[in-house]
């Protein structure tokens, strides 16, 4: 059950990398969570990958992203919430929520998690 699961996430999430509207960072933590808990081996496979090193490594050993990782979960969000926002028009409580729950990932990713400078250059 959960290499299955793992499987559908880390495949959401490479369908995130090609389709900028689909968050790729939050399908790779669902995909780590799960190959944790599905076996050793799956889990040293999962860490192996390409997707994993670039999007992952940083924030799992160091607690840190680049800021294009972090724009990677912040501009999906957004338009996301931004959506649902427009949409909860007759739903004041529901557009708070949806205010708050954006704030928060604005303050987590931005004042929580440090910045590592890039790779490039």
């Amino acid at each position: 059950m959960w290499a299955g699961a793992g499987f559908l996430f880390f495949g959401l999430a490479l369908v995130g990398i090609a389709l900028p509207f689909i968050p790729t960072t939050p399908f790779l933590l669902a995909a780590a969570f799960c190959f944790t808990r599905s076996s050793e081996r799956l889990n040293r496979w999962f860490r192996s990958t390409r997707v994993y090193d670039r999007v992952l490594r940083d924030y799992e050993t160091k607690r840190s992203m680049t800021v294009r990782a972090k724009l990677s979960v912040l501009v999906p969000v957004t338009v996301l919430l931004t959506i649902a926002f427009i949409l909860m028009q007759a739903t004041p409580v529901g557009r708070m929520v949806i205010v708050l729950v954006w704030v928060g990932h604005l303050v987590y990713f931005g004042l929580v998690v440090k910045t590592e400078p890039s790779n490039r250059g």
